[in-house]
């Protein structure tokens, strides 16, 4: 238990004059503590560009962010109003629904499965790509050649989500009806594979192809989501590594380290702190999958990839298109987030208990 602080604690007794005085530091302290809004004031007044440009992120985060919170009180809602505000409260019963019965919660825990599963995949192998890449741009002497490879990774990043997945679509697509449309990596794979085999029957399928098969569908996504995301997340990493001091790489060389060496004792333990805290917060948005690529995978597909492609933010569209059926998909996009809350909470703690480094 601390100890009680008395106002004696920060004075110092004179014996000679038998009087109590106050320290200097002591008194710069107290000054400081008297003055801190002024202090605060003079300091806005004086950066008041900086604080000017804060202006227009506050009012994106005001209205797209917290303004639309009061939506969610519809998750513990039911009726036909458009307001929130105006339908029947009924408690946790629309959460207790799409969990326990059977017309809603066999579309929810596949939903949930299938972002689970996205979501782990694209951790696993979309989290150390980026650090990979930027260990590669480390290693490049030439300035010249760099940039022309951070801009040709960086590109995808730049590109509509209705691109890349049409770009998706229109490479890995079957054939339709005469087979000249088949795209040109399902072609490749028919032949390298051959038509007799599993891929290669699968690419030929008249209508579907790769992107429209529940076997390959989570692979294809996975590559699509490296290819458009791994380049541009790699810019942090790179940053990190290049602030390491120059001097530890001198001292492993000089200790008869070779690249090799200076990677795994040098480089990765001077970017540590760096990887825990972006692991941190790719736990935050593990569940957050994009919805919109994977609305339009599966966009006018009754069949096909949608027993795998169908996640809880697509789920909470179909069923937030009916008024009858919209508390159901607030509540399931709520445990989502819920969820991701906690893994952010609980990976925050882990890491501050096993290396003091976290997020806050």
């Amino acid at each position: 238990m601390s100890k009680l602080l008395k106002y004696d604690d920060f004075l110092i007794f004179d014996e000679a004059t038998g009087t109590y005085e106050m320290p200097a530091e002591q008194r710069v302290r107290d000054e400081t503590e008297r003055n801190h809004w002024k202090n605060t004031g003079f300091t806005i007044l004086k950066d008041w560009r900086l604080y000017l440009m804060l202006v227009p992120m506050i009012f994106v985060y005001l209205l797209w962010k917290y303004m639309p919170m009061y939506e969610l009180i519809a998750s513990f809602k039911y009726g036909t109003e458009i307001s929130a505000l105006d339908r029947d409260w009924v408690g946790v019963s629309n959460f207790a629904t799409i969990f326990t019965n059977i017309t809603y919660s066999v579309d929810f825990w596949r939903a949930f499965r299938n972002t689970f599963a996205l979501a782990f995949y694209g951790l696993l192998f979309g989290f150390p790509v980026p650090i990979i890449l930027a260990l590669f741009f480390n290693e490049i002497r030439s300035n010249i050649t760099r940039s022309i490879i951070q801009v040709c990774v960086y590109l995808p990043k730049f590109l509509s989500t209705v691109v890349v997945t049409t770009l998706a679509i229109s490479l890995f697509r079957g054939p339709d009806g005469a087979g000249s449309d088949m795209g040109i990596v399902s072609r490749f794979l028919t032949i390298i594979c051959g038509e007799g085999s599993a891929l290669g029957t699968q690419a030929s399928q008249v209508g579907n192809g790769l992107i429209y098969s529940t076997r390959y569908f989570r692979g294809l996504y996975i590559v699509t989501e490296l290819w458009e995301h791994a380049g541009y997340d790699s810019i942090v990493f790179f940053a990190a590594i290049i602030a390491v001091s120059p001097t530890s790489y001198e001292a492993a060389q000089i200790d008869g380290a070779g690249k090799m060496q200076q990677m795994r004792y040098v480089v990765i333990p001077g970017i540590l702190s760096t990887v825990v805290i972006m692991l941190i917060m790719k736990m935050g948005s593990l569940l957050s999958i994009s919805y919109e690529k994977l609305y339009l995978f599966c966009s006018g597909k009754t069949i096909g990839n949608y027993e795998v492609a169908s996640v809880v933010s697509t789920l909470a569209n179909s069923w937030g298109e009916n008024q009858d059926t919209a508390a159901y998909g607030i509540a399931g996009e709520m445990m989502n987030n819920i969820i991701g809350m906690i893994l952010v909470i609980g990976s925050n703690f882990i890491a501050r208990r096993a290396s003091d480094i976290s997020l806050y």
